[in-house]
C-alpha cells in the first residue's frame, strides 16, 4: 500500500506525547484514583472489558484514566495487554440458571416464576440532571450507605437461583427447538482462529459480545425500525453473577476459579416453521458487565442472522460480523490520519495530467506560492 514511514521527528513525536498527558493532568482537582473509576465509573468500565474481550476491572479502570475517557482508546489498550498474557485453558459451559441473580425482568410475562426483580435500574427514573451531585461529600454518601442498610435489614434475601422464563414455551412446544448439543462441535476460539462465512453461531457469538456497543445498537435499531423482519420481545434480561469452571489441572473434575458479572438477553420472535407450524424463535445475547443494550442490540441481531432469505444489511451476516469491532473499526479510520503521501501525489498527478496541466506550470505555481 502507498505509504510511507515518518523519519526524524522524534523530539516533536515525544513532545506531542507528553502534550498529551498534560492535557489529563492540567487543572487544580486530584488526580483520579483506581478505585473512584472501578466502584463510581462502573458502567464504564464493564464496556471497555466487553469490548476489549479480558474480564479485569482493574486494568480496565486504569485503561479508561490513560485514555481520558475514551472507551474506544481503553479498550484498544487493553486488548493490547490481553494479547500479551499467555493462554493456560478454556472454561466449561455455564448454565446461566446458576447465575446469581441481582436484576431479573420479562417483557413478555406479567408474573413469572420468582417475580419479576428490578435490580439496579434507571428505566422507571427520568432523566434529569441531579444538581445535587455537584456537591456530594463523603459523609452524604456514607448517610445513603447506612440508611439503605437499615432498611434492607429485615428483607428476605433473594433465591440463589431462578427457573428460565423461556422454558415456559419450551413447555408448551410454542418455541423452536433448541440445536442438539451433544451433536454440536467445539466453540469455535475466534482469537485463534480466523472469521470465515458462513461462521458458526458460536464464532458469531463471539464476535458480537466483543463488538462495539453503538455499532451493535446501530445495526440492531435499523432492525427494530422495520430495514428486517425481526419484531423482537425480551423473554428475560437478567443481570448477575455467573460461576465460572474449569477443569482441575490433576483431577480433571470442574473447578470453581470465580465468578464474573454478565448481562443476558434473550429475546422472542416469531417465525414459521418449515412444516407451516408456527412457532417463536430465540435470539441470544450475553456480555461483560451491565450493558443491557448490548446484551438486547446483540440478541436482535442473533435472531435476524438465522433468517432464510436476506432482506437487509441487519441480516447479513457477514456485513455485521465485519463492522461491529470497535477497536478494528476505530483503527482503520484513524490510520488515514498517518502520512499518505504516495497515494495521494499519485492522484494529484493523474488529476493535473487529465486537465492537461503541464510540469512546468504546477513548478511556476509553487515558486509564485512560496514567493
Amino acid at each position: 500500500m502507498g505509504y510511507v514511514a515518518v523519519k526524524g521527528g522524534q523530539t516533536a513525536i515525544e513532545q506531542a506525547g507528553r502534550l498529551l498527558a498534560y492535557q489529563r493532568r492540567r487543572g487544580t482537582s486530584r488526580p483520579l484514583e483506581i478505585r473512584q473509576i472501578k466502584e463510581q465509573l462502573y458502567l464504564a468500565v464493564d464496556r471497555v472489558m466487553g469490548e476489549a474481550s479480558l474480564y479485569a476491572p482493574d486494568l480496565a479502570a486504569l485503561a479508561l484514566k490513560q485514555a481520558a475517557g475514551d472507551t474506544l482508546e481503553a479498550a484498544f489498550m487493553l486488548r493490547a495487554y490481553r494479547a500479551t498474557q499467555p493462554r493456560l485453558g478454556y472454561s466449561l459451559p455455564q448454565d446461566t440458571t446458576a447465575m446469581r441473580v441481582i436484576r431479573r425482568i420479562s417483557a413478555a410475562f406479567k408474573d413469572i416464576p420468582g417475580g419479576q426483580i428490578l435490580g439496579p435500574t434507571s428505566d422507571y427514573t427520568l432523566r434529569l440532571l441531579d444538581f445535587d451531585l455537584q456537591a456530594e461529600s463523603a459523609r452524604q454518601v456514607q448517610d445513603f450507605l447506612q440508611e439503605l442498610a437499615a432498611a434492607a435489614g429485615g428483607q428476605e434475601p433473594l433465591p440463589l437461583t431462578f427457573p428460565k422464563v423461556i422454558d415456559l414455551l419450551r413447555q408448551e412446544h410454542l418455541l423452536a427447538p433448541r440445536p442438539d448439543v451433544a451433536a454440536a462441535t467445539a466453540p469455535v476460539d475466534i482469537t485463534r482462529q480466523a472469521l470465515t462465512f458462513p461462521a458458526s453461531r458460536s464464532a458469531a457469538l463471539q464476535t458480537m459480545t466483543r463488538g462495539e456497543t453503538g455499532g451493535l445498537l446501530l445495526l440492531a435499531y435499523s432492525n427494530m425500525r422495520g430495514y428486517g423482519d425481526i419484531h423482537p420481545t425480551v423473554g428475560e434480561l437478567r443481570l448477575g453473577y455467573l460461576p465460572v469452571h474449569i477443569r482441575h489441572p490433576r483431577t480433571g473434575l470442574p473447578y470453581h476459579v470465580g465468578d464474573v458479572k454478565v448481562t443476558e438477553a434473550e429475546v422472542i420472535a416469531r417465525f414459521t416453521a418449515p412444516d407451516g407450524t408456527p412457532r417463536f424463535t430465540l435470539g441470544y445475547g450475553l456480555c461483560f458487565g451491565h450493558n443491557e443494550v448490548k446484551a438486547i442490540a446483540m440478541a436482535v441481531l442473533d435472531r435476524a442472522m438465522q433468517a432464510e432469505e436476506v432482506k437487509s444489511p441487519s441480516e447479513d451476516q457477514e456485513f455485521v460480523l465485519s463492522h461491529i469491532d470497535g477497536i478494528e473499526s476505530m483503527g482503520f479510520c484513524t490510520h488515514y490520519k498517518l502520512p499518505h503521501y504516495v497515494t495521494f501525489q499519485s492522484d494529484l498527478d493523474r488529476l493535473r495530467q487529465a486537465q492537461g496541466v503541464s510540469p512546468e506550470k504546477v513548478k511556476e505555481a509553487g515558486k509564485r506560492h512560496v514567493a
